[in-house]
């Protein structure tokens, strides 16, 4: 067999997802209609400016996965990030979702994660080199 190993082009990475989405799919049928819904919720101010946000996708099987949560630093420690989190949660549970999933580092929001009900099922030491990454779950 003869081949070459070259660089991604425009196109191809949507290509090479779909494949493994399609084989997925094989193994394990979808549960859900739409295979990958954007769930994701974010707080404006009076005048339209995102402070927070939160970036979540349900994918496939009823599952979610959170991506990013970001509060605006002046209006960190006041309770939007529980607040942000709640909402994304009680939506994903209306669509059937039973599990949630995300990542964390050692010096993001692990503590915040575990007070809102989530706990830690996986870690990976030295990324970035001297810190832990966190890997968390909360099912409902």
């Amino acid at each position: 067999m003869n081949y070459n190993i070259v660089s991604i082009a425009e196109g191809d990475w949507e290509f090479i997802d779909n494949k493994l989405v399609e084989y997925n799919l094989f193994m394990v049928p979808a549960t859900q209609d739409e295979l990958f819904e954007s769930v994701s919720k974010k707080i404006v101010d009076e005048e339209g400016n995102t402070i927070a946000g939160c970036l979540a996708i349900m994918y496939c099987w009823n599952v979610a996965t959170i991506d990013i949560i970001w509060v605006d630093e002046q209006y960190r420690g006041q309770g939007l990030g529980s607040i942000l989190l709640g909402e994304v949660e009680r939506d994903v549970m209306k669509k059937g979702c039973h599990l949630v999933h995300l990542d964390t580092f050692d010096f993001q929001a692990k503590g915040f994660y575990e007070k809102n009900g989530y706990s830690v099922f996986g870690t990976l030491e030295d990324c970035p080199k001297g810190h832990i990454r966190y890997y968390l779950k909360k099912s409902f």
